[in-house]
């Protein structure tokens, strides 16, 4: 059973937003996880890289499939999960606590077109 946490934002591509000051944590949801199976890599983006929301920034490989990562905002990448190069399987783990970039948000509107916890899991469960 897939857990889906308050106080996130989530897109459609099911990706989840934590957000802290003017910063945004963003990773695969639980949900996510779970439909991949077993995480074998992580492509991410390279710190100072300009997303814009909606923008692929990587892609997620398990051993069943592989799945293109969608920016939900817009901002600059200050930091890359580096512990996912060596441990993808991290986000089989904990998909909420193993996020996989930080960025620098540049329109905080934008959270206003996410989901919250609610909504995303009854768009899961359609």
């Amino acid at each position: 059973m897939a857990k889906f946490m308050e106080g996130l934002y989530y897109s459609e591509s099911h990706e989840y937003v934590r957000v802290e000051g003017n910063q945004a944590y963003i990773g695969i949801t639980d949900f996510a996880q779970n439909a991949l199976g077993n995480i074998v890599y992580v492509d991410m983006p390279d710190v100072d890289d300009e997303l814009e929301a909606g923008d692929d920034f990587g892609a997620v490989e398990s051993v069943k499939a592989a799945s293109d990562l969608k920016s939900p905002v817009s901002g600059t990448v200050i930091e890359v999960n580096d512990a996912l190069d060596d441990q993808p399987e991290l986000i089989n783990q904990d998909a909420f606590a193993n996020w996989i970039i930080k960025v620098e948000l540049s329109n905080k509107t934008e959270l206003d077109e996410l989901m919250d916890a609610k909504a995303y899991e009854a768009f899961c469960n359609k």
